[in-house]
């Protein structure tokens, strides 16, 4: 008896989706297909089809075993598993669907004008905002806010270091909201433009026109709202905005690179209105979604990179900000160049400030011990001691490592510190962590956490 496949998948889909966050089934999940079904046997072999290389390895790494249980269930045979990287083939019938050619186009015309006018970034969407666990709570409160503005979390505050997202979560919530009705009014400024606004108002006696401006919106989004903090006459003018927005039902999303409570002159009355909301902040990103940040943003530009050339660049930069950069600039060395992507290629573009591995530290050996030790949870004693034992002797030689090239000390001074040991086991080290952290995506998160501790 032959299975339908996209009705099983389905099946599994509404399991998987129960047992994992919403953020975490649209990014790994919503791509994937049974491309194959095969019985031998006793037992079944299913082929998952897999958008891209990083969701097949996603998938192999976290989600094989509920796959596999969740198939085996369904089925009521033992189930193994492969995964493919495979585009799902649109069905022909889909095209029978999709809405007039021209009527289509008028209406995007429209929601598009509108964003625009809104002061959006277009290409910032839900779309194509990877989800992890660094920045699952705000993207979930996030997409909350855009569809039931208003009333979900009043005020949004997003906060976190530069360069991870807080911007386009903002913008997204902006365009979903348009896209539902392009007559709700929302407007996207910063906390500089709030205040240039307010200073024009006053200059030129226009105060009232200001006060249309934003106090009859539906939707106000404001970036690095810390920047009004310790302007009286702005805050001032921002609480009296704050009040008006909510008391009739608007929403107000703000970002910052610091939650409330740590804003230095921020008044109070702000700082309670501001906390009275939800809180959220964005964590740098982990390995595996500066992956899929990247393979997001050179497929939003017509690239494919090989599986290897998206760990070495996602091992070595550690903002989305960084690596759309980096893409920039890949771009502009194969247009002007005609350059091939290669690895060498990657590891000179990399090696021309893109990476950390040449930080500069200001830092004492004492505080670089301290940071290794801490970092891997080991005491000093067996961390300078003799053990040749790996989870001891690796933390050992990335010591070395640190103390040679980011303090520069000389080769017999590292030795002293670690131990009294000879220059020559101090350059093996460093030649050894050199030659990892070329190929080893483990060792740079290592040596990146522990500069972090630093």
């Amino acid at each position: 008896m032959d299975i339908d496949t996209k009705m099983l998948w389905n099946e599994i889909s509404e399991s998987v989706r129960v047992s994992v966050s919403s953020a975490i089934f649209s990014t790994w999940f919503s791509q994937t297909y049974i491309s194959e079904l095969k019985k031998t046997g006793s037992r079944y072999l299913a082929e998952i089809g897999c958008s891209s290389s990083y969701v097949k390895s996603t998938l192999e790494l976290r989600y094989y075993g509920l796959i596999q249980d969740l198939l085996t269930k369904s089925l009521n045979y033992p189930c193994d598993l492969s995964f493919v990287v495979k585009q799902k083939i649109r069905e022909k019938e889909d095209v029978s669907i999709i809405a007039p050619l021209f009527q289509e186009h008028k209406d995007d015309s429209v929601v598009e004008n509108a964003m625009v006018g809104a002061k959006l970034r277009l290409n910032f969407t839900f779309k194509n905002f990877a989800v992890s666990s660094s920045n699952q709570m705000a993207w979930a409160a996030a997409e909350a806010v855009s569809k039931t503005p208003g009333s979900a979390y009043n005020p949004l505050f997003i906060w976190g270091g530069v360069g991870v997202g807080k911007t386009h979560l903002m913008s997204a919530i902006g365009h979903t909201v348009l896209e539902k009705n392009a007559d709700v009014s929302v407007y996207f400024t910063t906390g500089e433009g709030f205040t240039n606004d307010i200073v024009e108002g006053i200059r030129n006696k226009t105060t009232q026109r200001f006060r249309d401006k934003y106090r009859r919106l539906h939707l106000l989004l404001i970036d690095d709202i810390q920047f009004i903090a310790g302007k009286d006459a702005v805050q001032e003018e921002f609480f009296h905005t704050f009040n008006a927005l909510v008391a009739t039902g608007g929403q107000v999303v703000l970002t910052s690179d610091q939650p409330p409570s740590e804003i230095s002159k921020l008044e109070e009355r702000l700082r309670s209105r501001f906390e009275a909301g939800l809180i959220v902040d964005i964590s740098p990103p982990d390995f595996e979604l500066r992956c899929a940040i990247l393979q997001i943003k050179t497929k939003e530009r017509g690239m494919v990179l090989d599986e290897n050339i998206v760990h070495l660049i996602a091992g070595n930069l550690d903002t989305p900000r960084k690596i759309e950069g980096f893409i920039v600039k890949l771009m502009s060395e194969m247009n002007i160049k005609k350059s091939e992507i290669t690895e060498d290629l990657i590891g000179t573009l990399l090696g021309k400030g893109e990476g950390d591995n040449g930080q500069k530290l200001k830092a004492t050996p004492s505080e670089v011990i301290n940071a290794v030790s801490k970092y891997y949870s080991l005491g000093k004693r067996s961390l300078l001691g003799s053990s040749r034992a790996r989870p001891v002797a690796r933390p050992r030689q990335l010591l070395m490592y640190l103390l040679r090239t980011v303090l520069s000390l000389p080769l017999e001074e590292v030795g002293r510190v670690v131990g009294n040991r000879d220059h020559t086991t101090v350059m093996h080290a460093v030649e050894k962590i050199t030659q990892l952290a070329s190929n080893s995506v483990q060792i740079r998160e290592d040596l990146r956490g522990i500069k972090n501790l630093i």
